[in-house]
């Protein structure tokens, strides 16, 4: 039988509702207006178009709402608003808005529900000849709906700035390994497949590109990507959002260098054109491509003036003619490249043309991903997000003293070694399941042959262009280079989040007594020791930046990096949790940013988005995808919600919507195949699925698609496996479910009992207090209560309610939370009594008397100064700090002060 579709659903007449597309009845539309200001505190100095969402309390608007919004002092702003989330009842939950470019800067802006203003000239999509016109009123883009140029022109006034934007390859046979020349470079180039319009204004229109990278040579296609276009009214310049999958054969396909490519045409006289590159602490390297200052005749202080500015320089015949007469003599500096290998140094160089030596120009720690090159007349601004945080990257301009520079913005920089995914051991003779089985006994490795392939794990980069009419100033300059490290973003208020009933069991900070003010303390020293270990550990990379390690070697005062199992954390116990919970309460913008560089990581390096390990994701490891644990509680929607909900973010979109159908993977892959003691073979209709981490996977990907108004299969999943869990005689505890994927339910008469610490910790205590909260399913409330009270309970108690005892299980603080949960949902203080000593208790986490402070340690012990803390482990970290968030709401009012 075919597994359930929309179409067989559909079909049957048994299809659930989604969310009403007609006004919600009684809807009540809020007057009050909802303030929004700028995460990092302030408001930027360029303002390039921002996007930000928005939750609503449940049945308060309609699906179609509009917004209005102003500034504090009453300004009116164009916005752009579109509904991202829905209520069970229809009514709207989160809304997606967008300002101009040209929006007033103010610290904080008011949206209230009403008409939109809008913008003087909107953004505009229109097709033409086969082409997609974007235009923002100052920029024009013209992209290719085919072939290997993605990006036309790009044009300001009626001038080209730039043109021919295209995807570059380099690809090498070998790891040049001092290989005795054996190695071959293969250049491919982004072909377009599919062109979709996703958004057309009036003040935001994004554009989506599909394809591969094919050979110039040869017919191979590779690295399939997805290339998003953002521009907004009144803007200079869009933003692209690059993302690929690596399709490859690890052990013959080394990407070279992967970039984006643009050709500048240059107009102006040698002198007059500039080259600038920033530093990530706001410095910035200026240049001339043929330099008049400190020569040894001096062309005048107005003309020295103006070229160190950026400004056109007074015509030549004012010059001093022992310099006029003899500018052909004077070298131009046509090339020029920004490289950054390492987390800890950039080099700049330069030389004339090819051919010819390169010369060390400048050299600095961190760069800020931000160049450009043009002149007096005009020219092109880029820049990478996160530019040496996801080393090795680098900046290249060649030919700017001929009639055009060609412009490359390396994801992964030629300079450096090829990018080597190969698995980093040969098996050492783990050729049986028993033996793999020993060699987890001894490093926590499941390694199992042929399973730390990393074909199909991805990365996404975010870039800005920008077309000018000049060379910017040094302040302009700086600004723009600001906003490609920091992204502006719009937020709201913790509480005001928390008012909306979003995201489950969370509250804003609450310092009001001595007990919970000693919580809030712990919870800021554990991020604090995160955010600085990522530094002091440099735990950045194209593929290792957003993740942190799993476990500490006290010994070697180091992060066991190298020890199987032990090494990245890959989402292991909620970590991206822990730091999405802990921003919401806090609303602190470190938090984010660190919660953001890690959904965007674990969402595509630790997943597999094609290929027979598609929709899974790999358990943690020395690599990320080394372990052969392919599992969907490291793919888990749970973890990618927030980002979508709170920025909108197409590509966090794409990734939740690929994972509804992720109960397919249990006909491709046993999860239990290495332990079972009888023969199994997947049957589509009695599937072996854990009702913990694989059952919580699914219902975060189906209770995500329903919210957000997705596929009625997904909402009918999700139902159908609640309510089968409900008449389960022993509900959760009794472990692992007969799944019918032809159906999308569990059968129900599985009596068992069978209780693993694991089973929670992945997202399904969130995801439970949702689903109960929107939905009316009371046999399957039961069932999670009564998992919540037994969990933590003593022996006796177990007995009696199910017959058998669980066991000595592990993690009891983290699953303090459940018995929280049980206490808040029955209002029952012996419940919350036993869950704050359970959380103090701190059994499999940390006591209250844990140490709670770090040591720093030097030289000669260790290679640089760290903060070190030897009981601290992220397993821990992140179920204590869920645990503690939880508790908190759920019983604070039952901690002792």
């Amino acid at each position: 039988m075919s597994p359930l579709t929309r179409r067989t659903l559909l079909a049957s007449g048994t299809a659930l509702p989604l969310a009403l597309s007609a006004p919600v009845a009684g809807a009540a539309q809020s007057s009050e207006p909802t303030e929004v200001r700028w995460l990092e505190g302030a408001a930027p100095a360029e303002m390039t178009g921002v996007t930000w969402g928005l939750p609503w309390p449940k049945g308060q608007l309609r699906p179609d709402q509009s917004f209005s919004l102003r500034t504090a002092d009453g300004i009116a702003v164009p916005v752009q608003t579109w509904p991202t989330g829905y209520w069970p009842d229809g009514s709207l939950k989160w809304s997606a808005h967008a300002i101009a470019a040209g929006a007033p800067r103010a610290e904080r802006y008011l949206l209230t529900p009403g008409p939109a203003a809008v913008p003087a000239k909107a953004v505009t999509v229109t097709r033409q000849a086969g082409r997609i016109v974007v235009d923002t009123g100052i920029l024009r883009c013209v992209i290719n709906t085919g072939g290997k140029v993605l990006i036309d022109t790009v044009s300001r006034a009626g001038k080209v700035v730039a043109r021919t934007g295209e995807l570059v390859c380099l690809h090498q046979n070998d790891p040049d390994e001092f290989d005795e020349g054996g190695r071959k470079i293969e250049r491919y180039t982004g072909e377009v497949q599919r062109v979709t319009v996703e958004q057309h204004g009036p003040v935001r229109a994004v554009v989506r590109i599909d394809g591969k990278h094919r050979a110039k040579h040869r017919g191979r296609d590779w690295l399939p990507f997805t290339i998003r276009l953002y521009f907004h009214a009144g803007a200079e310049n869009f933003r692209m959002v690059h993302s690929f999958v690596f399709d490859g054969n690890a052990t013959k396909d080394f990407v070279r260098g992967l970039g984006v490519r643009f050709q500048v045409p240059m107009n102006d006289e040698p002198h007059n054109r500039h080259v600038r590159f920033a530093s990530a602490d706001g410095g910035l390297f200026t240049e001339a491509v043929r330099g008049i200052t400190g020569l040894r005749r001096d062309p005048g202080s107005a003309v020295r003036a103006a070229q160190v500015a950026g400004r056109a320089t007074p015509d030549v015949s004012t010059w001093d003619t022992r310099v006029s007469s003899r500018l052909q003599l004077i070298p131009a500096w046509g090339d020029y490249t920004l490289s950054q290998l390492t987390a800890d140094g950039f080099v700049i160089r330069k030389r004339t043309k090819p051919g010819h030596g390169w010369i060390h120009a400048a050299a600095g720690t961190r760069a800020g991903g931000f160049g450009y090159v043009g002149g007096a007349g005009g020219g092109f601004a880029f820049g990478m997000r996160d530019f040496w945080q996801l080393h090795p990257t680098q900046l290249d301009i060649r030919g700017a003293a001929g009639a055009a520079a060609e412009v490359t913005l390396w994801l992964w920089a030629p300079d450096a070694k090829p990018m080597d995914l190969r698995f980093y051991h040969d098996g050492m003779g783990m050729d049986t399941y028993p033996e793999q089985l020993e060699g987890l006994e001894i490093t926590y490795e499941d390694y199992e042959p042929g399973f730390g392939d990393p074909y199909g794990v991805a990365r996404t980069s975010e870039l800005m262009f920008w077309a000018l009419d000049a060379t910017p100033s040094a302040e302009r300059l700086a600004a723009q280079a600001a906003v490609v490290r920091i992204p502006p973003l719009l937020v709201t208020t913790p509480q005001r989040m928390r008012d909306a009933g979003v995201f489950g069991d969370w509250s804003p900070v609450d310092r009001s007594n001595p007990a919970r003010a000693r919580i809030e303390d712990r919870l800021d020293f554990l991020f604090d020791f995160y955010r600085k270990q990522t530094d002091q550990r440099r735990w950045y990379g194209f593929w290792d930046y957003g993740d942190v390690m799993h476990t500490y070697d006290n010994d070697r005062h180091e992060w066991r990096y190298d020890i199987g199992g032990y090494a990245w954390d890959n989402s292991e116990l909620s970590t991206d949790l822990w730091l999405w919970y802990s921003y919401l309460r806090t609303g602190r913008s470190d938090i984010f940013r660190m919660a953001e560089a890690m959904t965007r990581h674990t969402g595509e390096v630790d997943v597999y988005h094609i290929g027979k390990y598609a929709d899974l994701g790999t358990r943690h490891g020395v690599q990320h995808w080394a372990d052969s644990a392919k599992q969907l509680r490291i793919s888990t929607a749970a973890n990618r919600r927030f980002l979508y909900f709170l920025t909108a973010d197409e590509r966090i979109g794409d990734l939740l919507h690929d994972l509804v159908d992720a109960d397919k993977t249990f006909l491709a892959l046993d999860p239990l195949r290495k332990i079972r003691t009888e023969p199994y073979e997947p049957d589509p209709k009695a599937l072996a699925v854990s009702l913990g981490t694989d059952w919580g996977a699914l219902a975060a990907a189906w209770f995500t698609e329903w919210e957000r108004g997705g596929d009625p299969v997904a909402r009918t999943k999700l139902i159908n496996t609640c309510t089968a869990i409900g008449k389960l005689k022993n509900g959760f505890i009794t472990g692992e479910g007969r799944y019918d994927i032809t159906t999308g339910t569990f059968a129900t008469d599985t009596v068992a009992v069978s209780v693993s610490h694991l089973s929670a910790v992945f997202g399904p205590v969130e995801m439970c207090s949702e689903i109960i909260a929107a939905a009316d399913l009371p046999e399957f409330e039961r069932a999670w209560l009564q998992y919540c009270i037994l969990y933590n309970a003593t022996a006796a108690e177990q007995i009696a309610a199910v017959g058998q005892s669980f066991g000595s299980l592990n993690l009891k603080q983290a699953h303090s939370r459940l018995t929280a949960y049980a206490a808040a949902k029955t209002n029952n203080p012996t419940l919350a009594a036993r869950a704050w000593t359970e959380f103090e208790r701190g059994e499999a986490g940390y006591p209250s008397n844990s140490p709670w402070t770090s040591t720093r340690i030097t030289g000669p012990v260790v290679l640089n100064p760290v903060d070190e803390a030897t009981w601290v482990s992220t397993n821990a970290t992140a179920q204590y700090g869920l645990a503690a968030i939880q508790c908190l709401a759920l019983v604070g009012d039952r901690i002792a002060g």
